[in-house]
C-alpha cells in the first residue's frame, strides 16, 4: 500500500543545507497500522508530509497504492489525496461555521457524492449520533476529534495519516480516540500511519518506526 525508498529531504537554511530526513526506506502493507515515533526535530512530521504527497522529497521515491507520487503533477497528487488519503491532525481543523454533520459531508460533496446518509452513519459509528447539529465550539476536544475521524473516513480512503491525533486531549479521551482508530482500521481495512510522541499510543500499532536525527534507528513489529 505504501512504500518509500531512500527518501531524503534537505532544506536550504542560513546559506547551508539542512538534511531533515536521510535515506528513509520502509513499507506498510494494505490494512497495516504503523506508528512513527521519535523526539522533536527527528523528522516525523516532514516524513508524514512526504508520504502523503504534501511535499516533494529531495531524493528517493514514495509509492502509494502502486503509484509513484513524484511522477505525478500537482493536480494529479491533489486528486490522489482526495480519492485515496485521509488526514487527522492534532488541531482537529474543523470548519467552525459548519455543524459536525456538515463537516463530515464536505469531502463527499466535493466529490459530487450523496453525503447525508453517509455522514449520519459515521456520526453514529463514532458515538455522536445525537451531536450532528452541534458546531465545533459546542463540542469537547474529544468530540471534535471524533468528528475529524469521521470526516477522514467518509470517503473510504486507502490510507489515513494522523499527526499527533491525541496531542490536545487528556489521557483518557486520547485513549478512546485511539480505540476508535483501531476499530476503524480493523473494520474498514484502511491502512493507518500515525505520528506520535506518546509511546503508549504507539504501542497500540502493529509496527513502530523510530526516527532520530532524520534516520530510522529502529523498526519493530508488535
Amino acid at each position: 500500500m505504501l512504500r518509500c525508498t531512500a527518501l531524503t529531504k534537505t532544506y536550504r537554511s542560513g546559506g547551508r543545507d539542512l538534511t531533515v530526513l536521510n535515506d528513509i526506506t520502509f513499507s506498510v502493507e494494505p490494512g497495516g497500522f504503523a506508528a512513527i515515533v521519535g523526539p522533536s526535530g527527528s523528522g516525523k512530521t516532514t516524513l508524514l508530509g512526504l508520504l502523503a504527497g504534501l511535499d516533494r522529497p529531495t531524493a528517493g521515491t514514495v509509492h502509494l497504492d502502486g503509484q509513484e507520487l513524484g511522477a505525478l503533477d500537482e493536480d494529479a497528487r491533489a486528486r490522489m489525496r482526495g480519492e485515496k488519503i485521509g488526514f487527522v491532525f492534532q488541531s482537529f481543523q474543523l470548519i467552525p461555521t459548519l455543524t459536525a454533520r456538515e463537516n463530515i459531508q464536505v469531502p463527499l460533496e466535493l466529490r459530487g457524492e450523496e453525503a447525508g446518509e453517509r455522514a449520519a452513519d459515521l456520526l453514529e459509528r463514532v458515538g455522536l449520533g445525537d451531536r450532528g447539529h452541534h458546531y465545533p465550539a459546542q463540542l469537547s476536544g474529544g468530540e471534535q476529534q471524533r468528528v475529524a475521524l469521521a470526516r477522514a473516513f467518509s470517503t473510504g480512503p486507502k490510507v489515513l495519516f494522523a499527526d499527533e491525533p491525541t496531542g490536545n486531549l487528556d489521557a483518557r479521551t486520547g485513549a478512546s480516540i485511539i480505540d476508535l482508530m483501531v476499530d476503524l482500521n480493523r473494520d474498514l481495512g484502511t491502512t493507518l500511519v500515525l505520528v506520535t510522541h506518546d509511546l503508549d499510543l504507539a504501542a497500540r500499532a502493529r509496527r513502530t518506526i523510530r526516527l532520530a536525527d532524520g534516520r530510522i534507528v529502529a523498526d519493530t513489529a508488535a
